[in-house]
C-alpha cells in the first residue's frame, strides 16, 4: 500500500453460515432506530437509536478486548460498526433467547421497522458522496443454492440492508465458494482486506455468507508536510522508548478543535469534505503515560461531552505516523458480553431458514490502518461463521503524541464510531 496516498476508512464484514442441530424458540421483536444525530447531541437510552447502540457496543467492545491478557501492551484496532452491521443482518434470523442476547449485546431498539430504518439510514449517509472523498457502503448474501432459505429473511435483507443474494455451490465446492466471496472482500475494500475467511473456514456444510463493505479514502483537511516530519522518541513504559516518524504541524495555521481535562488532551483531527458528511479522527492523549485516562473516558456521555467541549484553536501538534494490522477471534469475546447462546446447540436462528439446525461456529474480525502525512486509509473485515455441526509562546497547548493513546473515527453527523483503537507502540504493525 502507498502510504502516501490518502485515503480513510472501510470496512467489511462478513458472515459465513451453515446449519447444525440446534434448539430453542420464542420470536422477539427485533429493534432499531434512526441515525443519531452529532456526538453530543444523542440520548444514549433512547430506544430508537441505533447509533447510541451502536456507540455503547464499541465501547463495550473495546474493553473487552483490551482486557484480554493476550491484549496487554497491545496496539488494538478494529472496526465496532462492521461488526454490529453483521450481526444485526444475523440477528434477524435469530429467535427466542439467541436473539434476546444478541440485542442486548448491540444494545439494539426494541422495534423492526426502528432498527431497519436506523441502520439504513447510517448506511445511506455514509454513501451519500463528497467531492472531496469517496465513501461507500455495500452488503451481499452468499447462499448455498439448494438450501431453502425463508423468502421473509432474504427480502429483509435486500429491502433493509441492501443485501443482494448470489448462490453459490457450498456444498461441492467450498474452496472455489470461498475464493469467490474473498474476492468481492478484496475488491469492497480496494484489496486492503485478504483472504478474510482462510482455507477451510467454509466446508461443505455452510449455507449462507452475509458479507458488509464500507469503504472511504479522504485527506486531513490540513494536511502535515512531509519535509517536517522528524524521527522521534515515542515512550512506549515510562523507561523504555522507540523510534518513530513524527509529524508536526505548528504553524499560524494549525488550527484545531482541542480541548483539556484534568487527565486528557484531546485533539480533533478532521478529514476534508465538501457538501457530504464530516468524518474526524478524535485522539485522547492522557497528560500522564497511564492509558486508564484515556479509556476511561470511552463512555457515551463521556464521548459526548468532550466533543461538546473542542474549542478551536491553535495547537502545536505532533503525531506518529502509523500502520496497525489485526486479527481477532470473538466467539469467545461475545460470549463473555452477553450472546453465548448463539455458539451453542441451543442456538436459534430459524428465522433464516424455519429450522433450529443453525449455530455459530466462528467469528473473526480483521483491521487495517495507515495513518500519514496527507490521511487516514482504514479498512475490516468481519467473519461470522455458521455451520451445521513553530514556536509560540508557553500559553500555545502542546499535542504530543509521544505516548500511547485512544483514537475513534467518527462519521460526525450521526455521531455513528466506524473505527477505533490504541497505539501503545508505532512501530508494532
Amino acid at each position: 500500500m502507498n502510504r502516501r496516498t490518502i485515503s480513510m476508512l472501510l470496512l467489511a464484514s462478513l458472515i459465513a453460515l451453515g446449519s447444525i442441530a440446534a434448539g430453542c424458540t420464542d420470536t422477539p421483536d427485533a429493534t432499531s432506530a434512526d441515525s443519531a444525530p452529532p456526538a453530543g447531541e444523542e440520548t444514549p437510552d433512547d430506544p430508537g437509536n441505533v447509533t447510541a447502540g451502536n456507540t455503547r457496543f464499541a465501547f463495550d467492545l473495546y474493553r473487552q478486548i483490551a482486557s484480554a491478557p493476550e491484549s496487554t501492551g497491545q496496539n488494538l484496532f478494529f472496526s465496532p460498526y462492521s461488526i454490529s452491521s453483521a450481526l444485526a443482518i444475523t440477528y434477524e434470523g435469530a429467535r427466542g433467547t439467541t436473539a434476546d442476547e444478541i440485542r442486548s449485546v448491540l444494545h439494539l431498539p426494541a422495534n423492526d421497522t426502528l432498527r431497519r430504518e436506523g441502520f439504513a439510514g447510517i448506511d445511506a449517509d455514509l454513501a451519500r458522496g463528497d467531492e472531496n472523498y469517496t465513501l461507500r457502503t455495500a452488503n451481499a448474501l452468499w447462499a448455498e443454492e439448494k438450501y431453502p432459505f425463508l423468502p421473509e429473511y432474504i427480502d429483509v435483507a435486500e429491502r433493509w440492508y441492501g443485501a443482494n443474494t448470489t448462490n453459490l455451490d457450498f456444498a461441492k465446492n467450498p474452496e472455489g465458494s470461498r475464493a469467490t466471496i474473498n474476492r468481492w472482500v478484496e475488491g469492497e475494500t480496494e484489496e486492503k482486506i485478504r483472504d478474510l475467511l482462510p482455507p477451510g473456514s467454509i466446508d461443505s456444510m455452510t449455507r449462507l455468507v452475509i458479507t458488509n463493505a464500507i469503504y472511504f479514502k479522504g485527506s486531513w483537511v490540513m494536511q502535515f508536510d512531509a519535509n517536517e516530519t522528524r524521527e522521534e522518541e515515542f515512550r512506549v513504559a515510562p523507561n523504555e522508548t522507540v523510534h518513530v516518524p513524527m509529524m508536526q504541524r505548528t504553524d499560524e495555521d494549525a488550527i484545531y478543535g482541542y480541548a483539556e481535562t484534568a487527565t486528557l488532551q484531546v485533539l480533533e483531527l478532521p478529514y476534508a469534505h465538501g457538501s457530504g458528511t464530516e468524518l474526524s479522527m478524535l485522539v485522547l492523549l492522557p497528560k500522564e503515560d497511564n492509558l486508564t485516562a484515556a479509556e476511561e473516558a470511552l463512555d457515551t456521555e463521556k464521548i459526548a461531552a468532550l466533543w461538546d467541549s473542542l474549542v478551536r484553536e491553535r495547537v502545536n501538534v505532533f503525531f506518529p505516523k502509523f500502520t496497525l494490522e489485526t486479527e481477532y477471534s470473538l466467539p469467545g469475546t461475545l460470549a463473555a458480553m452477553g450472546m453465548p447462546t448463539a455458539f451453542t446447540s441451543d442456538a436459534d436462528l430459524s428465522g433464516m431458514d424455519g429450522t433450529k439446525d443453525l449455530v455459530i461456529s466462528g467469528v473473526v474480525h480483521k483491521a487495517f490502518v495507515d495513518v500519514n502525512e496527507e490521511g487516514t486509509e482504514a479498512a475490516a473485515a468481519t467473519g461470522v461463521v455458521i455451520g451445521i455441526t513553530s514556536a509560540r509562546p508557553d500559553t500555545t497547548p502542546v499535542f504530543r503524541a509521544d505516548h500511547p493513546f485512544v483514537f475513534l473515527i467518527t462519521e460526525k453527523d450521526s455521531g455513528t464510531i466506524l473505527f477505533m483503537g490504541r497505539v501503545t507502540n508505532p512501530e508494532n504493525s
